[in-house]
């Protein structure tokens, strides 16, 4: 799950699953199968994706912190 973690903080940090995949050195649609994996563990969607890159939902606010400390 470290992993999921760490590619949910690139995501916050870049804005986009695209940015944050090609920083993790990863295909856009390994970087989204790993956030599915910790949405479905979680039970909670962590971002709202759109045209303008992904946005933190209630649930991703409230992971932030513990991710951070996780990791």
């Amino acid at each position: 799950m470290l992993d999921e973690l760490e590619h949910f903080l690139r995501i916050v940090e870049h804005g986009t699953f695209t940015a944050a995949a090609r920083d993790a050195h990863l295909s856009q649609p390994a970087l989204s199968a790993s956030v599915r994996r910790l949405e479905e563990w979680a039970g909670a969607r962590r971002f709202d994706r759109g045209r303008r890159g992904a946005r933190r939902t209630a649930a991703g606010n409230a992971l932030l912190p513990h991710a951070r400390g996780a990791l």
